[in-house]
């Protein structure tokens, strides 16, 4: 990171940006065209889990190229400044990271998956039939990297 005294370096406060985060931004490329999509998430603290349906634009992508890039922030507020226009700014926390995505296949690694999601947004954790499996296709992000950077944030 450019500017160190920006750079969030406690793997806790890293963790908390993610778990205040109700949406993670994906970025995937193949052939050198890039493609971001907002998704859902669940995360465990080494990985982050999602769901798709059957098929989809960013499956075609990833199923080519599994390197993945993913963002989230939290806290962000615009500092005005009533007379000086180039005084604006912003106080955010973000995270990002890059990592492998995979799909899924043993039913506990998808029912981990889906809880991992639910919990994100629920709070707790449910219970799944093999229907709810089969609706969806469940995938994981090993996280190979990570790094937190805040601004403007006492």
């Amino acid at each position: 990171m450019r500017r160190k005294n920006k750079e969030i370096t406690e793997r806790a406060e890293i963790d908390e940006i993610i778990g205040k985060s109700s949406v993670c931004r994906l970025a995937v490329s193949k052939d050198n065209i890039p493609y971001i999509v907002p998704i859902s998430f669940g995360f465990d603290g080494a990985n982050l889990y999602l769901h798709t349906a059957p098929e989809g634009r960013k499956i075609d992508f990833w199923t080519v190229n599994p390197n993945v890039c993913f963002e989230f922030d939290s806290d962000i507020n615009t500092i005005s400044d009533e007379k000086t226009a180039c005084k604006w700014t912003t106080s955010f926390r973000s995270v990002i990271g890059y990592g492998k995505i995979s799909e899924l296949i043993a039913e506990n690694d998808k029912i981990h998956a889906l809880n991992r999601i639910m919990l994100q947004y629920s709070g707790k954790e449910w219970t799944f039939s093999v229907k709810d499996l089969c609706g969806v296709r469940l995938w994981k992000i090993e996280i190979s990297e990570i790094t937190g950077k805040k601004s403007h944030i006492e």
